[in-house]
């Protein structure tokens, strides 16, 4: 083999690499959300893999751990809710009524357990508010 061939053949193995980790750390930020309602709907199946649910945080439901490492609500969906217990860090301005964005995972209880919570601000960058 000459040293022609065994840089083309490095190369090539750098480069599929390279694309391989590009598209595993790309492809776990490409999930998408869904609401409480589509989550409930596709349940048995959901379970199975990592989710993110969209929804709104329930009146008289959030309950915030003294350190702030945990918290339990009530996700509120268009038609239906479902109960959440997150651990980690929370976000400073989590408060009843708030739109949020839980990842996690859904158990069998009719509990979805979360890891992460993200608040969204839709209103304030709604087109009709500009």
């Amino acid at each position: 083999m000459t040293t022609t061939h065994k840089l083309c053949l490095g190369g090539i193995v750098i480069t599929m690499a390279t694309t391989c980790l590009a598209y595993m750390g790309a492809s776990s930020s490409w999930q998408f959300y869904m609401t409480v309602d589509e989550f409930l709907n596709q349940a048995p199946t959901s379970r199975d893999y990592r989710v993110r649910l969209s929804g709104k945080v329930g009146h008289d439901s959030l309950r915030i751990a003294t350190d702030r490492t945990s918290a339990s609500f009530t996700l509120v969906g268009a038609k239906s809710h479902l109960r959440v217990e997150c651990r980690g860090p929370l976000p400073d301005n989590l408060t009843e009524g708030l739109d949020v964005v839980v990842e996690g995972h859904g158990k069998n209880s009719g509990l979805f357990q979360g890891d992460k919570v993200l608040t969204r601000c839709a209103s304030k960058y709604d087109a009709s508010n500009l």
